[in-house]
């Protein structure tokens, strides 16, 4: 049985997340909380094995919540939610120790094998962007996408990775490097070819989770 804690602060998300799991075998909702801090509190009175965390929440915020567990040595498994694409929190989230990221739309298939899949010590990254939206493969993983084996980057290009981690843009990058704009977008073009990612926000989260960087 696999024991879940539910952080939300809209109490209509949690029901109904909770009613839909209770369709599930396997599956049981230990604990609920509102909010960021009520959210670490029921972590550590309850000791689920996965987390399920919304991402904007009042009094701690989801990476917030997963940092203040971290230091606590209390952290489960956990999967941020969120009905924003906001690719800001997906990496940061997943820098913070979340082992997964899912938009509150995915179906209750996704979410149930989000659930298991990070249970298991697995990771599940599912960050379909905007500009994907339409496209026949909408719903994947980013995961499935990605190389396995990706071709060796060069010592140029790592650390163009490094910065594209940080979050700066690439006339930041060109900036810090002392090289040119055009010479930055060659580079990323070719880190995303090389990883086999079709985004900047893909191939930081292959980055992170492959520990490229």
């Amino acid at each position: 049985m696999i024991r879940i804690c539910l952080v939300d602060d809209q109490a209509l998300i949690r029901s109904g997340i909770r009613a839909l799991l209770q369709l599930f075998d396997g599956l049981v909702v230990v604990a609920e909380a509102e909010d960021g801090e009520a959210g670490v509190q029921a972590v550590i009175d309850h000791r689920p094995d996965v987390l399920l965390l919304d991402v904007r929440m009042p009094r701690l915020n989801g990476v917030q919540v997963i940092t203040a567990l971290a230091d606590l040595h209390a952290l489960p498994p956990t999967l941020l939610l969120t009905t924003f694409e906001d690719d800001a929190a997906l990496v940061a989230g997943v820098r913070a120790g979340a082992r997964g990221y899912l938009l509150k739309g995915v179906t209750p298939e996704v979410l149930v094998e989000a659930i298991r899949t990070v249970a298991a010590g697995g990771t599940y990254l599912y960050a379909p962007l905007a500009a994907a939206a339409s496209a026949p493969h909408r719903g994947a993983a980013w995961r499935d996408d990605a190389l396995e084996t990706p071709d060796t980057l060069t010592e140029r290009e790592t650390e163009v990775l490094k910065l594209m981690v940080s979050g700066i843009s690439n006339r930041e990058i060109a900036k810090a490097l002392r090289i040119g704009d055009g010479t930055v977008r060659n580079h990323v073009s070719s880190i995303l070819s090389k990883l086999g990612v079709s985004d900047r926000t893909k191939a930081v989260l292959y980055a992170l989770q492959n520990h490229l960087v």
